[in-house]
């Protein structure tokens, strides 16, 4: 009985009927994700429909979101479980190594999206020209900093990320004595100054005392960014500092004095720091002659990294990215009269996959065809000898 099901599941799981149904399912979902994004913007779309499990739908009669679709991280990994079915029901013989190198290609093809969508990561680094920049900073996600600038040479950073600030509660700062009550989270918020007549500010130091917090809904596009607000209080030895209002969206620096120790809290888009820094020596906007129409943006930077003993200058330009020490850094874009240069940083394990899926795909076609072509000299002889 097991033995029959068993068998069942795999004539199916390597039938062609399965191919089409689960290709037809991902045009679907391509075509879903591409009008989602008018509303989700293009990163949420994808999350969304391409890189979950499941997709899920609120309707407006329901309180509760329910599964609609299946999702395009379950298509692809039933396709790829379809594909590698398929190529152990190929002859292991020689005649068809083509198509198992084509076949392996694919699979590799298909893990390389796996990873890239499970694990990479999309930053940015912004610099000026003379700048030194030794972070890279989130494009949508927040975090609260607690910044101990006491020493007038090394700044000690602390953070707690958006997410465990929007749970609330208390969260004990590690390696300093201090203690963060998150009084209340705002994923989104409008600030504006306080008017006369309205409640109070939860506030009761710093700037947030004068100002009125309204939240606001996520934004969607692309090229908005959240408004991460949250009302804290920090405590130590027992005593509390007052609630502050941290934002940011507010550029005015907050801090307090605790047992000689001065610290910042500012809220901010969320930072790694790299055993590395960029020096912007210099950024051109180069357009065609004539025209507004640009040509190239290139960023001449230095790169110094101690724990290498290590210090270039690199070129990086459109279609040229650097790739030092597991991230790739582009070009994207530039401000402030052509003195400000945006780098995007990806980071992204499986990069060489859909290289690697090329390869053996374009090998696994001249093989094949090269056996084939064999095939049918060797049958055009044999004819003309009998």
């Amino acid at each position: 009985m097991i033995k029959t099901y068993a068998s069942r599941v795999w004539a199916l799981l390597k039938s062609f009927q399965l191919t089409i149904v689960l290709l037809a399912l991902l045009m679907g979902l391509v075509v879903a994700c591409t009008l989602a994004q008018v509303e989700m913007g293009t990163q949420g779309a994808v999350n969304a429909y391409m890189r979950s499990f499941i997709v899920w739908h609120q309707f407006s009669f329901l309180t509760f979101q329910v599964p609609t679709f299946p999702g395009g991280a379950l298509v692809g990994l039933l396709l790829t479980f379809n594909l590698i079915a398929k190529t152990l029901d190929i002859k292991l013989s020689w005649q068809k190594s083509g198509m198992w190198l084509v076949h392996a290609g694919l699979v590799v093809l298909f893990a390389g999206e796996f990873v890239a969508g499970m694990m990479q990561v999309d930053t940015n680094m912004t610099i000026e020209v003379g700048q030194t920049v030794n972070y890279v900073q989130s494009y949508k996600n927040a975090e609260l900093a607690i910044i101990d600038v006491t020493d007038p040479i090394w700044d000690e950073v602390y953070s707690v990320p958006d997410t465990l600030l929007s749970k609330g509660g208390s969260i004990a700062i590690p390696g300093t004595p201090l203690t963060i009550n998150v009084k209340r989270f705002f994923p989104n918020a409008q600030l504006s100054n306080l008017q006369p007549g309205l409640p109070p500010s939860p506030a009761t130091a710093g700037v947030g005392a004068g100002v009125s917090v309204i939240e606001a809904p996520l934004v969607s596009d692309d090229k908005e960014m959240n408004q991460t607000s949250a009302f804290v209080e920090p405590v130590a030895g027992g005593r509390s500092y007052g609630t502050w209002l941290t934002s940011v969206s507010l550029g005015a620096p907050q801090s307090f004095i605790h047992e000689g120790h001065t610290y910042v809290l500012t809220m901010r888009l969320r930072r790694q720091y790299l055993p590395y820094a960029f020096t912007l020596k210099q950024f051109r906007h180069d357009v065609y002659p004539g025209t507004d129409i640009p040509k190239n943006f290139s960023s001449l930077v230095q790169v110094v990294n101690p724990s290498q003993k290590e210090s270039r200058e690199v070129l990086i330009y459109m279609n040229q990215p650097l790739r030092y020490e597991g991230k790739t850094f582009y070009q994207a874009s530039f401000g402030k009269n052509d003195t400000l240069s945006v780098l995007s940083v990806v980071e992204n394990p499986g990069w060489l996959l859909p290289y690697v899926s090329c390869v053996l795909v374009s090998l696994g076609l001249l093989v094949h065809f090269a056996i084939v072509l064999r095939r049918s000299l060797k049958r055009r002889q044999d004819k003309k000898e009998g």
